[in-house]
């Protein structure tokens, strides 16, 4: 063959090849795992850590969040707050739905009304964040109820939606998660963002692909992404180490070690806005799920306090969590939250004899059973910190029956407030106080107020102060607000605090991701070489 020739068929195999999709210049696939599954692809219907990640990959918000957590222009490329209970966007124009639909102001009011639906588990939010009204195509104006200090917080919580392709598919209200509710939001979306969906099976794989019309700038050079559901940690770390995939989100901390000696592996160490702790039902006259009849345990604060005192926070920190944790007597998922303040911050000291003489002074020297709900795939550790609870209160005669669960059936469960005890963490990108006083610890009343109080307790201290820190412009005077309704909320002990969630990850060595705080994979900054 003549070098003119072979130079010809050399370029009719590289057309070929690019023709097939097969060029090996462009493709870069992203394999991941976690222990867990995202519940949903509603981007509105279910307010979930791991769901919200990939969902914030499909779906874009009116503003980005940048690697430190900074707000800056998204679909929105500028905004003003013309009064106090008014806020102003310019609307990015020539942007595209995947489908190929623009977007305009049309889609942001529609979606912020889709998501103050009673289905819709970021509705707090959404009403937090007021009535978006259309001025023009690309502008839209929000009218608040009351004064809000973290309104940009509040409003980048909610992403965009095609208003065109929700009626054409009728999903124009997010899907009823908690009652098994299937629309076609379930396994489909359609977003603005940097990576489309391609395809989706619940509890086996996921899969997405490169969004080459999105209006950012993609650092990485991931063209596609295959997330993958592997329960086992043991099984999680194989996969990992052998090469089946290139990262895993949540290594178990006593798998840090090995990691750090395994060749061709990297451990990438970060802490996440997140804080673990205890519920109890303190509303019902008689447990669900309990050996006392006609009468509820948990409404005594001594029972409480008792249960409290006998937590060895510290074990379950070096022995369980290998150091990856910070205990904490606060419920904010960032000691920011709650100003660094050392009387907010200080636990209740660990006293098993003390404890014992609490339960006694209730009525419960005998102690009682209960049954504790936990999630086994959703947190660092969850399942073994609740067997690890379990062994604590035995001491002071509180006879733990476990029941560990998947979080598909888990937090349904939680939503329908059948439980007696239960687990739960709470924490995101907002490290404010409001973003747990309003939805977690205030009492459960309108428009999402206390949604995620699953205790159902009524604390009157707390929700009057953190009510006003919601509306008070002055930073001081809501300070002393804030630290009021903490205050309020630990004196009641109306949940058991435990710690913030140190989150390593693990990946090939050939993979650079970025570890924001809100504990997101975000794709289009991540490189495989």
């Amino acid at each position: 063959m003549t070098p003119l020739n072979r130079l010809f068929a050399l370029t009719a195999c590289a057309f070929a090849l690019a023709a097939s999709g097969l060029t090996s210049v462009t493709a870069n696939p992203l394999r991941w795992a976690a222990s867990g599954d995202p519940q949903t692809m509603d981007p509105h219907s279910q307010n979930e850590g791991l769901t919200n990640s990939v969902n914030a990959q499909v779906y874009e918000f009116l503003l980005i969040r940048d690697k430190k957590l900074k707000l800056g222009p998204g679909l929105a490329t500028e905004w003003k707050q013309i009064d106090d209970l008014t806020w102003q966007f310019k609307l990015r124009k020539g942007v595209k739905f995947h489908d190929g639909t623009p977007f305009t102001a049309d889609d942001v009011v529609f979606s912020m009304e889709r998501a103050k639906a009673p289905t819709s588990q970021l509705r707090v939010y959404a009403n937090q964040s007021g009535i978006a009204k259309k001025i023009d195509d690309y502008t839209v104006e929000f009218k608040l109820p009351q004064i809000n200090p973290i309104f940009l917080d509040h409003v980048n919580t909610i992403n965009i939606m095609s208003k065109v392709w929700s009626e054409k598919n009728n999903c124009t209200t997010p899907l009823d998660y908690k009652n098994k509710e299937e629309k076609f939001t379930s396994l489909n979306a359609n977003g603005t963002g940097p990576f489309r969906l391609v395809s989706r099976q619940p509890d086996v794989k996921t899969i997405w692909k490169k969004n080459d019309t999105w209006w950012g700038k993609q650092e990485g050079n991931v063209t596609s992404v295959t997330y993958s559901s592997i329960k086992n940690d043991s099984t999680r770390l194989a996969a990992l180490i052998s090469g089946e995939v290139d990262f895993i989100l949540d290594p178990s901390p006593q798998d840090l070690e090995r990691l750090e000696k395994t060749p061709g592996v990297k451990v990438i160490n970060g802490v996440e806005n997140r804080v673990v702790f205890i519920g109890m039902d303190q509303a019902r006259d008689e447990l669900l799920y309990s050996n006392v009849k006609g009468k509820n345990p948990f409404k005594d604060k001594r029972v409480r306090q008792a249960m409290y005192q006998s937590i060895d926070i510290e074990s379950i920190k070096t022995k369980l969590m290998r150091g990856q944790a910070f205990p904490t007597g606060s419920m904010t998922p960032s000691p920011l939250g709650s100003f660094n303040d050392p009387a907010i911050e200080k636990r209740r000291p660990f006293d098993v004899a003390a404890a014992n003489k609490l339960m006694a002074e209730a009525g419960y020297p005998q102690g009682f059973e209960v049954t504790l709900h936990c999630p086994n795939n959703r947190y660092i550790n969850d399942e073994k910190i609740c067997q690890a609870l379990a062994a604590m209160w035995a001491k002071i005669n509180i006879k733990i029956r476990l029941d560990a669960q998947p979080r598909a059936v888990y937090f349904p469960r939680l939503d329908k407030l059948d439980t007696s005890l239960y687990m739960l963490g709470w924490g995101g990108a907002i490290t404010d106080a409001e973003t747990v006083l309003t939805p977690v610890l205030r009492n459960r009343g309108a428009n999402g107020i206390g949604d995620y109080n699953y205790g159902n307790y009524k604390n009157a201290k707390l929700d009057e102060a953190a009510a006003a820190s919601s509306k008070e412009p002055d930073a001081k005077k809501r300070e002393a607000l804030i630290k009021q309704a903490l205050m309020a909320h630990n004196d009641e002990i109306n949940n058991l605090p435990l710690h913030r969630q140190v989150i390593p990850w693990a990946a090939r060595s050939n993979v650079s991701v970025v570890h924001r705080a809100d504990n997101f994979l975000t794709y289009e900054w991540i490189t495989v070489k």
